[in-house]
């Protein structure tokens, strides 16, 4: 990935021939340009491809762009090495993100939902929590496939690779995170989750849960070709920076107000800028966004998967970094890319409840021809007509229903006692699989 292209100085392009400005702010093609690009929240790399007329040159629009974005501009806390603030502006495009994201994601849309039963959230809730360990671990460069990492966290095998265990640090991570909900963030608690992550994964043990050092020299360059992306601020001066990346974090800055989900990325966005560890920042960035949404009564955010998004446009992610930081310190770029991503996994989980609408409506069937299956059992069924390959052991039932062991093997062996399946063994373990013909048996 190479650095962005720099932007010509606006302020030198408008020095140059200030007398053309009353004549581009009221030329009607540039203004419409403007809005094209203050809509997808343009850089100068896709904003000087605009269709503008030929008496208006790129470098000129790129002032008009320019002038809209910076009176608008707010100040943050973070500064950058030279000590320069970034900031960040809210455009019309970001407010009806906003807007959406406050309509979809307070919880009602799983509680409004009539035929999708406790047990049905629960399954969906800890298939998310996989989905978001794995993805985030995968940006990272965790190589694995998601079925394999899906098939070690459901059957809970150890991991056997580095790859793995990050995946399942992640997995472990996310869902302690609630146990710190009511509660400032504090130093202590960004070391827990650090350490929490990076266990067993680094290349010296004891950098998981504390923040680099002098003799920890960290710059984040492009694995293609070496190129340095990012040098972040000296070791020295991270005590100072992180006092004030948690004073943000705990609404204590005594800014303005804040929209919370744009506080959330915010703290995204500052904590990959510090990098104040030698390694698993990124995880840690995303793992401080989720409990600032959960803190803050965005518990939707719990059934998400943002990165499983992120990691299916990490260029553009990444991107959206150095646009913030060489773009006059910008961290808009960095809001509209990671809103459209919620925006997307909304979506998802819109397209997924549409779909177990339908699951439920064919297992209310299958309910009427074996009343007395539970929710669990018919869920498995459901998979098996899909999957009539798939193995299940009594790890892997449990796992994916959140259910102690006993309850577990309750299921499969009553399963196996109707003739839906079959039972054999690996090692010790027991292992259960669809009987042939299964759609014709329970038909």
């Amino acid at each position: 990935m190479k650095l962005p292209e720099p932007a010509p100085d606006w302020r030198d392009v408008l020095a140059r021939n200030p007398e053309k400005l009353p004549s581009l702010l009221t030329s009607r093609e540039a203004r419409e340009c403007v809005e094209k690009a203050n809509l997808d929240y343009l850089h100068w790399e896709k904003a000087k491809y605009l269709n503008v007329p030929p008496s208006i040159s790129p470098e000129e629009l790129w002032c008009l762009i320019k002038l809209s974005r910076t009176p608008n501009i707010k100040s943050l806390p973070l500064l950058d090495t030279q000590g320069r603030p970034f900031g960040f502006w809210l455009p019309d495009p970001v407010l009806k993100e906003l807007h959406f994201i406050d309509q979809n994601a307070g919880g009602s849309i799983l509680v409004d939902n009539p035929e999708l039963s406790s047990e049905a959230r629960e399954r969906y809730l800890i298939s998310s929590l996989m989905e978001e360990a794995i993805a985030s671990s995968q940006i990272e460069g965790a190589a694995t496939t998601r079925k394999i990492a899906k098939e070690m966290l459901r059957d809970g095998r150890p991991p056997r690779n580095k790859a793995e265990k990050m995946i399942l640090n992640n997995y472990h991570t996310i869902r302690k995170i609630k146990s710190f909900l009511g509660q400032p963030l504090s130093i202590d608690i960004l070391h827990a989750l650090h350490g929490s992550l990076t266990e067993g994964t680094l290349d010296d043990p004891f950098a998981a849960g504390r923040f680099r050092t002098g003799k920890d020299p960290i710059i984040v360059v492009d694995e293609s070709d070496g190129q340095t992306l990012h040098v972040p601020p000296p070791a020295e001066e991270l005590p100072q920076r992180m006092e004030k990346f948690l004073a943000f974090a705990n609404d204590q800055g005594g800014e303005p107000f804040v929209h919370p989900v744009i506080r959330a990325i915010l703290l995204h966005f500052w904590f990959a800028y510090e990098h104040p560890y030698v390694d698993g920042n990124g995880r840690t960035a995303r793992a401080v966004f989720y409990w600032y949404m959960l803190s803050h009564d965005y518990w939707l955010f719990e059934y998400l998967s943002v990165s499983r998004i992120i990691l299916k446009s990490v260029r553009q992610y990444g991107r959206a970094y150095l646009y913030a930081e060489h773009e006059d310190r910008d961290a808009t770029y960095f809001l509209v890319y990671h809103l459209q991503a919620i925006h997307l996994a909304l979506e998802e989980l819109h397209h997924y409840l549409a779909r177990k609408q339908k699951e439920m409506r064919k297992a209310a069937t299958l309910l009427r021809n074996i009343p007395d299956l539970n929710y669990r059992q018919l869920a498995l069924l459901q998979h098996a007509l899909k999957h009539p390959d798939a193995a299940y052991t009594i790890e892997s039932h449990k796992n994916s229903h959140n259910i102690v062991r006993a309850t577990a093997r309750a299921d499969l062996f009553d399963l196996v006692e109707r003739g839906y399946l079959t039972r054999g063994k690996q090692g010790r373990r027991y292992n259960f699989r669809a009987v042939p013909g299964i759609a014709e048996k329970l038909n």
